[in-house]
């Protein structure tokens, strides 16, 4: 589904991009362009944001602790 429509970014984008490393909002704010527009989509890429990380967390607990 798309997350923000001002850049037409999916929650599956938001996902691979936390999979591959932009842990924090301002680093899905400089690799995908969410909540740079409007900032509508801000609680929603937050909340995938977190449970994104929650999950990888659980799969790989020493990559957590690192």
């Amino acid at each position: 589904m798309y997350v923000c429509l001002c850049n037409a970014v999916t929650d599956s984008q938001i996902r691979q991009a936390v999979e591959d490393g932009a842990t924090r909002m301002c680093d899905l704010r400089a690799e995908l362009g969410v909540a740079a527009e409007c900032g509508k989509c801000a609680c929603c890429a937050n909340q995938l944001r977190k449970e994104t990380l929650q999950q990888l967390a659980a799969s790989h607990p020493a990559r957590a602790a690192a």
